[in-house]
């Protein structure tokens, strides 16, 4: 009964993101105070500072990331795409992904201008903004595909969309916890993606702490596993990954601006063993 009642959950989240609305999603999350690149608590900037100093060590490293879920945003690969000469972008919703088709195929009307985060990182890296540019170029030229993705099924991509060996490396931001409908169903999320990761491999975790839902467009609301960083842990460690380092980040009360009730972020790096 219980695999069933997860079943029913996963069909009713998968129900609830019907509505979703990419634009509106970046509006609320994408722009200041989250994305206030002039102050060093905005949410936003820490995340970007998190997955730096991640992809510049040098145990990250390997020919192939992969960005599971990708939602409607790109900055979750802005340093990897430094590192790794391919990198493949997923998402469940078709909408995301012919948005970030949009912005790969530089055919404007993009939900967001993703210049102000392309000069982050590259500050970040210790180049000039200006060089945002060639940032761009360049990740333009390592995303090899973006596939759909569903990390409920035991294999979320189609068999031939990786090599046999895995990726070298998944970063995955925000998404297991806004798709499952509890905490079991979450844990077997995290044991799904694996199988896509080679032994060594290294997952790079970002995702809500204390949310209970977000909205997804104007009166869509979706519900969220509300997570707790013991949680987060005992999940990494029950699906096989080995915990290297958790962060974490408190919002100030003016970044909770109610398009959500989440009141911090963790950020982790694992690896498969």
């Amino acid at each position: 009964m219980e695999t069933k009642g997860s079943e029913n959950g996963v069909a009713a989240m998968a129900a609830c993101y019907q509505g979703f609305d990419p634009a509106a999603y970046l509006q609320y999350n994408y722009t200041p105070p989250r994305a206030d690149f002039e102050r060093k608590d905005s949410i936003v900037p820490w995340k970007l500072a998190c997955l730096h100093r991640a992809f510049t060590e040098d145990d990250v490293s390997g020919e192939l990331l992969v960005d599971i879920g990708s939602g409607p945003t790109l900055y979750q690969v802005l340093s990897g795409c430094e590192v790794f000469n391919k990198v493949l972008l997923t998402d469940f919703l078709e909408v995301n992904r012919q948005e970030l088709r949009r912005w790969l195929q530089d055919e404007g009307d993009c939900g967001l201008d993703w210049t102000p985060y392309l000069q982050h990182v590259c500050k970040l890296e210790g180049r000039r903004p200006s060089a945002w540019t060639e940032k761009a170029a360049k990740l333009r030229q390592v995303i090899t595909d973006i596939l759909p993705i569903d990390v409920h099924r035991p294999q979320p991509l189609a068999p031939d969309a990786l090599p046999s060996v895995g990726a070298d490396c998944l970063v995955s931001c925000f998404c297991l916890e806004s798709v499952s409908p509890d905490l079991a169903t979450f844990t077997k999320a995290l044991s799904h993606i694996r199988k896509l990761l080679r032994p060594g491999g290294h997952l790079l975790l970002i995702g809500a702490l204390g949310e209970s839902y977000y909205f997804g467009g104007p009166e869509v609301k979706i519900p969220v596993v509300p997570l707790n960083e013991a949680q987060v842990c005992a999940s990494l460690n029950e699906s096989g990954y080995t915990l290297i380092r958790l962060e974490v980040y408190t919002l100030p009360q003016d970044m909770r601006v109610g398009v959500d009730d989440v009141s911090g972020v963790f950020f982790v790096k694992a690896r498969k063993e």
